[in-house]
């Protein structure tokens, strides 16, 4: 007899019988949702969150309004954290170098400080002869690469000098000489991780340019416009309404209200700065348009343009809200539209003209000898090298601001259960849970469901059960639960119940367009991406255990992401929850910034304030009893 033969046998008449694997990646990639479902669940969830305006019955009721509106968008958004500290710091301004012209101008290149060691390099184009006081211009850029050097911007303020105004030309931050990494408005976010704002530097950047613009001998207090296109739209409407110090604005194609920006989102949206945590909890763009009563203002958008923001769809909401706060205060022709019919994203002639237009008829009387035609000064455009401005080496900027606040992360304490929820903005979700169908396949019973969470959001599950399961797992993965089958597959061998789930922004429920820029506009209206997915997690547990009556689950993660906001629902549901595995997950939130991770990349985790106060083991030590274990 061949032993080895007989050996083999007896093994295989003793091992146990297996059921045949079942083909899980097919099971796990079928679809549950309609393909644009998440898409549509987010547009309405962030839609119908954005406050509307809502005007009171007399002029002094909103100019109170405006005013208190003015003050919780300044201390609540923007001067959060360190920002209160920068804000009253002393910063400087160096003046360098002057380009002098045969054309009636001069410009002078300048520096200063947003904060303390954070340079901004600036021009101010100066007309050759000035008396007395004139007007004062702050030309703000956008997101053109070129920053302060771009040509339509350099012949903008050459104009304005020939017409005797002051014009002051700042660099934008992450463009122009300041396009740097660090600079980059996807690192903004990092800061507010750490319970910063991140816009606050923004701010600062805008208030400290026009700071300078009234310290300047010649300028006119009563008589100081901003205007800009595109990103400088932006900055323009909110500096010159959370500031009444700015008497005219003309933003040009730079903003559209929120609500509008969830029905374009291939065009608008909005990156960090514009779409920055909670500021649609205080106001919509439509707020600081009104805002702006009784003051000018010039709207101009432009009808074929290729970028966003297009006139057709942005500009009469904001029209529409912001006219009875002008009417209110008997100033309904102070606020004014300009469309333009030219191709593209542009400032150009037509929209320059349209700007001078307003400062004749509100800064020089409606003089009419004062010139409205855009003066040919192609040929005095300059280089980027010409325009230069030295700043000092190894300035401050997102990043390296993160990195210094970062440290001495989280602030000692025991922060608890309930504020966990407060900064992640937990919600307790109810589950209607629909059955999509149900198969048995080599003794392997697969249901899969269509999990509505208060009616808010729908979440696919799949559940592969084999007979007479021992416990159940809930497996989540940053790749979604169709990169987790080889985890899926050995939890069944061992006899476990699994319920494969893809919360918020994963897997299945992953936003088909600008997914990440959905995700900053929810935390824009007040909630949080971090707290969705968590309480997504958790709202499952309970149903497992309640409505199905399978007892306490163990989650296990795959992945840094799903393992932090596993962990965080862990920490908020005690009961469901009986445990947590983890695989891949960070040891430190510092990590975030240390690897120098940017928002487009793990919305989630920039969860405002979150590392101020908890850190994985001050989150860990909510989890405990419970084991939480990582591999």
């Amino acid at each position: 007899m061949n032993f080895r033969i007989t050996l083999a046998g007896i093994l295989l008449a003793t091992a146990p019988v297996l059921p045949a694997a079942p083909d899980l990646d097919a099971l796990l990639a079928k679809p549950i949702l309609e393909p644009n479902l998440p898409m549509v669940d987010v547009q309405v969830f962030t839609a119908t969150r954005v406050p509307p305006v809502t005007m009171p019955a007399t002029a002094a009721q909103w100019t109170q309004e405006a005013d208190r509106l003015r003050r919780k968008v300044l201390d609540e958004i923007i001067m959060t954290g360190e920002a209160r500290r920068w804000q009253n710091a002393k910063t400087r301004v160096e003046w360098l170098d002057t380009i002098e012209t045969s054309q009636g101008y001069r410009i002078r290149k300048l520096r200063f400080e947003a904060l303390p060691d954070l340079w901004i390099p600036a021009l101010l184009y100066e007309p050759a002869k000035l008396n007395g006081k004139v007007p004062v211009v702050l030309n703000v850029n956008g997101h053109e690469k070129t920053g302060k050097s771009t040509p339509y911007i350099q012949e903008r303020c050459i104009n304005l000098a020939k017409r005797g105004v002051l014009a002051l030309n700042p660099e934008w931050l992450g463009r122009g000489q300041l396009n740097t990494p660090g600079f980059d408005h996807t690192r903004m976010n990092q800061l507010d991780l750490c319970g910063t704002s991140g816009l606050s530097i923004f701010y600062l950047s805008l208030t400290r340019s026009l700071d300078l613009a009234l310290s300047l001998e010649h300028a006119d207090a009563e008589r100081v416009a901003v205007t800009g296109l595109s990103g400088g739209g932006w900055q323009t409407i909110l500096l010159s309404a959370l500031d009444p110090r700015v008497r005219l604005a003309n933003p040009v194609a730079g903003y559209s209200s929120y609500v509008t920006r969830t029905q374009f989102p291939t065009l608008d949206l909005g990156d960090s700065e514009q779409t920055p945590s909670d500021l649609a909890t205080v106001v919509d763009y439509t707020h600081l348009t009104a805002m702006m009563a009784p003051r000018p203002t010039l709207l101009t958008y432009n009808a074929k343009d290729n970028c966003c923001f297009r006139a057709d769809y942005a500009l009469a909401p904001l029209i529409h809200a912001a006219r009875p706060a002008f009417s209110l205060l008997k100033a309904a022709d102070q606020l004014r539209s300009h469309v333009n019919h030219d191709p593209g994203h542009n400032y150009g002639q037509d929209n320059r003209e349209a700007f001078y237009r307003m400062l004749r008829d509100h800064f020089f009387a409606g003089y009419p000898a004062f010139p409205v035609d855009d003066i040919p000064s192609l040929a005095e455009v300059r280089t980027a090298e010409q325009l230069h401005v030295p700043v000092p080496a190894g300035g401050e900027d997102f990043h390296t601001l993160a990195l210094k606040l970062s440290v001495s992360l989280p602030r000692a304490g025991s922060p608890d259960r309930d504020r966990l929820s407060q900064i992640v903005r937990s919600r307790q979700y109810q589950i209607d849970a629909k059955k999509v169908d149900t198969a048995t396949e080599d003794s392997l019973e697969i249901t899969r469901w269509r999990l509505r969470m208060n009616n808010d959001w729908t979440v696919p599950a799949v559940e592969i059960s084999p007979a007479s399961p021992t416990s159940t797992v809930v497996l989540v993965a940053d790749g979604g639960r169709v990169s987790v089958v080889a985890q899926a597959r050995q939890f069944i061998a061992e006899g476990r119940r699994v319920v494969a789930v893809d919360p918020f922004y994963f897997g299945e429920s992953k936003i088909a367009t600008r997914d990440w820029l959905f995700a900053i506009l929810v935390a824009a209206v007040g909630e949080r991406p971090l707290g969705i997915a968590a309480g997504q997690v958790a709202a499952t547990a309970r149903w497992l255990q309640s409505a199905r009556g399978l007892g306490p689950v163990t989650v296990v993660s795959v992945g840094p992401r799903s393992s932090l906001f596993s962990l965080v629902a862990a920490a908020l549901e005690p009961h469901a929850i009986a445990g947590l595995e983890q695989q891949g997950a960070m040891a430190s939130l510092r990590e975030i910034i240390a690897d120098d991770i940017t928002v487009d990349k793990r919305p989630e985790q920039f969860c405002f304030g979150l590392l101020a106060e908890f850190d994985i083991p001050q989150l860990t030590a909510l989890v405990a009893p419970r084991p939480v274990t990582n591999k």
